[in-house]
């Protein structure tokens, strides 16, 4: 009888333990996060309330606005082509910020990408799934993180300032396909630039009538920090 009772005392400290490492793991901050600062919020950054149309335009003028383009989200539902035109609104609003003579520069599907980009002062846009019963995708600013609470800070839909738990955020974010881009213009390089990827979106920008923009894009390339 005492051989069982000791038995099943170890497995129980067993267990205990397991469950202690498996914590600790799930506690463990990826490396690539621990160069970046604790906290940061970009409290400047425009922000548009709004769910229509998967709140793309209102996503879209905060970070135009951000770039001293003043539109508001109601001039850009018509370029958008909205109503109807939701199944291609990611490729819609790309074009459009080009038209406006911005650089449109894909990000990494790592949550560590992000947050490099946001500590170095740029809001990132992106498309998450929202809901948890009947999700449906929404586009959305990522502007702050807390390495501490693990949290990031979005501007998405009727919330200015909306929290999500890391793991969540990036399972929601990955959900809907795990889009995020910059919006700059052509003389701000992103932090630890990609340089064949900024390169193609300078063509890219060409091709699209903004010849000019372009070229500024690849000197800046050529010559940072002038």
């Amino acid at each position: 009888m005492q051989g069982v009772t000791g038995l099943k005392s170890v497995r129980l400290w067993l267990l205990s333990v397991f469950a202690l490492a498996m914590l600790g793991c799930a506690s463990v901050e990826p490396p690539e996060l621990r160069h970046l600062p604790e906290r940061v919020e970009l409290n400047g950054v425009p922000f548009f309330r709004g769910n229509a149309n998967q709140s793309g335009p209102q996503v879209l003028a905060s970070m135009l606005g951000q770039q001293h383009i003043r539109i508001t989200p109601g001039l850009l539902v018509k370029p958008l082509k909205l109503p109807g035109a939701e199944a291609s609104l990611q490729d819609n609003m790309e074009q459009l910020a080009a038209q406006y003579g911005l650089m449109v520069y894909p990000l990494d599907t790592s949550l560590a990408a992000l947050l490099t980009q946001v500590a170095a002062g740029y809001p990132v846009m992106l498309r998450f799934s929202d809901g948890t019963v009947w999700s449906e995708p929404r586009y959305a600013m990522l502007v702050g993180y807390n390495r501490t609470k693990r949290t990031v800070l979005l501007r998405a839909g009727m919330e200015r300032r909306r929290l999500m738990d890391f793991n969540k955020f990036e399972s929601a974010w990955k959900d809907a396909g795990g889009w995020a881009v910059l919006i700059l213009s052509p003389e701000q390089l992103p932090a630890n630039v990609d340089k064949a990827r900024w390169l193609k979106a300078a063509n890219d920008l060409s091709r699209s009538g903004q010849e000019q923009a372009g070229a500024r894009a690849i000197k800046a390339l050529q010559n940072p920090g002038k």
